[in-house]
């Protein structure tokens, strides 16, 4: 049984269906900007910050910081992240693809063990637990490809943006579903 508080749950649902809709735009912007490299550089570093903003503001929502460590520690990664993809976009886009495998490992681990702690409280969290396990794989593919000669784009963290665009719409959506059926068996 899912024991939710209603103000919780609307605003985790809000969450969520508001990263689906920044993902979609990222990929969006992505694929029109794949081929001006300071535009592709200036969204590649929007991603991990607005990560960092959105894991900030969801954790100040839920109970505070201790509340929330992994959230907390995603702060700081993304926050470390977005810093390094500063960096490596001075360097080369082997360079950025590297930063993001790394980030989308840790991030993803971190949204895992989110996702596994709100389980009882919200439900909707397997999309989740979905999602922060293929980040951590995509992330290990992404580090093999930065090994390779051929320099990749943003092209090759578009799907990545995709996929976590799919997994908060599912979750919001599961979310709003459940939402109704308690208010209808209220009735």
């Amino acid at each position: 049984m899912i024991s939710q508080k209603p103000s919780q749950s609307d605003w985790l649902r809000s969450y969520y269906y508001a990263r689906a809709i920044f993902s979609i735009v990222w990929v969006g912007a992505a694929i029109l900007c794949a081929d001006n490299p300071i535009l592709a550089s200036g969204l590649l570093v929007i991603y991990p910050a607005w990560d960092a903003v959105a894991n900030l503001v969801d954790a100040r929502s839920n109970g505070g910081f201790k509340a929330n460590s992994s959230q907390t520690l995603n702060i700081f990664v993304s926050t470390v992240t977005t810093f390094a993809v500063i960096f490596a976009a001075t360097k080369s886009t082997n360079d950025i693809l590297a930063v993001f495998g790394v980030w989308a490992v840790l991030s993803g681990a971190l949204q895992l063990a989110t996702g596994v702690r709100r389980w009882r409280g919200y439900g909707a969290q397997w999309a989740m637990i979905l999602s922060g396990g293929q980040s951590c794989l995509a992330g290990g593919f992404m580090i093999t490809q930065s090994l390779s000669a051929t320099p990749p784009s943003i092209l090759d963290v578009a799907p990545y943006a995709g996929f976590g665009a799919f997994y908060f719409l599912i979750s919001a959506i599961w979310l709003t579903i459940s939402a109704r059926r308690i208010a209808k068996a209220a009735v």
